[in-house]
């Protein structure tokens, strides 16, 4: 059971999605935690030193998928 679960979709500009992607690593990169805001609640999420990370690509003839998952 979650004890807490996020999913968010939106559409942005490719840029965007790459200014995003920047500031989540460099929160893993500076702090042991990561911070998100969502509904005006902000949420900070410890970090381990050792994560495990899946990167998954998909490439079909009309939509392509990548995904960047972290567990600990």
């Amino acid at each position: 059971m979650d004890i807490f679960s996020v999913e968010q979709k939106e559409r942005v500009g490719r840029e965007e999605a790459a200014a995003r992607l920047r500031r989540l690593a460099d929160m893993l990169a500076r702090h042991n935690d990561v911070e998100f805001e969502r509904g005006g609640l902000r949420f900070n999420v410890h970090v381990p030193d050792e994560v495990n990370l899946k990167i998954e690509l998909e490439l079909e003839s009309d939509e392509s998928e990548l995904e960047i998952e972290l567990t600990w």
